[in-house]
């Protein structure tokens, strides 16, 4: 989706305003309503061995869905979440993550490289060690993103 962005700089104008012109409300027009929207960010609580943890957005380096139950990744560990996969998507900064597959999101900033000798694929090596791999689902929006 290609975005039109226009500042208008009014003296008139009391505090700013946001105006949204889409010939129809598609998905990407709720989500921009979604970011736009002054509601305070949901803090992100973590669980691991019986201690809950706040836990930053730029602090994750991965977050995953395995045997029906979404973990996020740091630095210091794994950690539990109460959020579906689906929720955290919408709740992280989508400049800085991006999911690679139907059962995960990385962040960006934690990511070494990407790897583009395999075979119709991409490996993603992020800066813990981690090794994964982007779905061909995704494969074009990760594309996208690295200007490919």
């Amino acid at each position: 989706m290609t975005v039109e962005i226009q500042i208008r700089i009014d003296t008139a104008c009391k505090e700013p305003k946001v105006v949204i012109c889409a010939a129809e409300m598609t998905e990407e027009v709720k989500a921009l309503l979604e970011k736009l929207s002054p509601q305070a960010p949901r803090l992100i609580f973590g669980s691991r061995e019986g201690v809950v943890q706040v836990l930053e957005q730029k602090d994750l380096i991965r977050v995953y869905a395995s045997g029906g139950k979404v973990f996020g990744v740091t630095d210091e560990g794994e950690y539990a979440l109460r959020f579906r996969l689906y929720e955290m998507e919408n709740q992280l900064d989508s400049r800085q993550f991006v999911r690679i597959s139907n059962s995960e999101i990385v962040n960006l900033k934690k990511v070494k490289n990407f790897d583009m000798n395999f075979a119709g694929t991409i490996c993603v090596k992020l800066e813990n060690g981690t090794v994964t791999y982007v779905s061909r689902r995704y494969l074009s929006k990760i594309k996208t993103i690295l200007g490919m």
